[in-house]
């Protein structure tokens, strides 16, 4: 397989700060959305997105991490999340009215740029701006730290993986994936290729193949919220299950590339499998609502 040069000029930029799902789970989850759309919601995205390779998705897969570093960009910065105040492991749970912060969270910023997306009378680069945050959220959701309040989704928990000292949030990020991958630090949209290719053969005839309705039971794009809210739920369950099964104060300082990561590695794996999975629903039925409206699409 061989990458054109713009995508792997996405791979070598350089953010400060820890990446939103790592830029291994978010371009991982693009690249299964785009193995699984509708030909013409393809056709529709690469002309929105002014990319008319297979890397369409993959390519701006983590724009929205980017921009949320700049001075433009900084009005996002609670969009990646929703904070549940829970108490794990004793109790998980995820409430909208409670745990979404009123300058917004990530819930409500796939309500509001679904919305955006769906309105054709909205100039074609603020759609094209939305697709980007979409597909970048919906990745974003899936991350088990990324629904929870302790200590900041794990940043304030200072643990051990491989020996490096990092905090929870970042070995939930990249740690695990970029192990179970051999060790990705820099460029990975190769590797990115790969384990999609991987999770998409699970998907289409392996492991996989049985959940697929049931991933995507629920999902109604008259309700963002709702939908969601419920992938928030399934992804704030694992906080309790397998990311503090002891509780926060328990793991601090803990080496967690042995037993811990031999049980996290599949909770990661099935959730960047149903994330891109979900996306491609997704994406299906917005490219399908914007073509029942006949409405035409705005002008540069």
């Amino acid at each position: 397989m061989r990458l054109n040069s713009a995508v792997l000029a996405c791979g070598a930029v350089s953010l400060p700060g820890v990446l939103a799902w790592g830029s291994l789970g978010h371009i991982t989850v693009a690249y299964i959305a785009s193995n699984f759309v509708k030909q013409e919601t393809a056709v529709y995205f690469q002309d929105l997105l002014r990319n008319d390779t297979e890397h369409y998705l993959a390519g701006v897969a983590t724009w929205a991490d980017s921009i949320r570093y700049t001075k433009w960009g900084r009005f996002t910065k609670n969009f990646h999340f929703i904070d549940a105040k829970d108490d794990p492991p004793s109790y998980c749970g995820v409430d909208f009215d409670r745990d979404c912060k009123e300058d917004g969270c990530v819930v409500s910023s796939i309500q509001n740029y679904t919305s955006q997306l769906l309105d054709t009378k909205l100039w074609s680069w603020r759609r094209n701006q939305a697709a980007k945050f979409v597909i970048h959220f919906v990745g974003d959701i899936h991350q088990p730290l990324h629904t929870e309040n302790v200590e900041r989704g794990g940043n304030g928990i200072q643990v051990r993986f491989d020996s490096s000292e990092l905090n929870l949030h970042h070995v939930w990020d990249s740690s695990i994936a970029e192990k179970m991958l051999g060790g990705i630090h820099r460029k990975p949209y190769g590797a990115a290729y790969q384990w999609a290719a991987d999770l998409t053969e699970e998907i289409r005839s392996g492991k996989y193949l049985n959940s697929t309705k049931a991933w995507i039971d629920g999902v109604d794009l008259d309700d963002p919220v709702a939908t969601s809210m419920k992938w928030a739920i399934e992804s704030n369950a694992f906080v309790c299950t397998h990311v503090l099964p002891e509780g926060p104060e328990a793991i601090v300082g803990q080496e967690l590339a042995g037993e811990y990561y031999e049980k996290a590695a599949p909770v990661i794996e099935v959730q960047v499998a149903r994330a891109g999975y979900r996306l491609a629903t997704w994406l299906d039925l917005i490219v399908e609502r914007v073509s029942e409206s006949g409405a035409p699409v705005g002008e540069l």
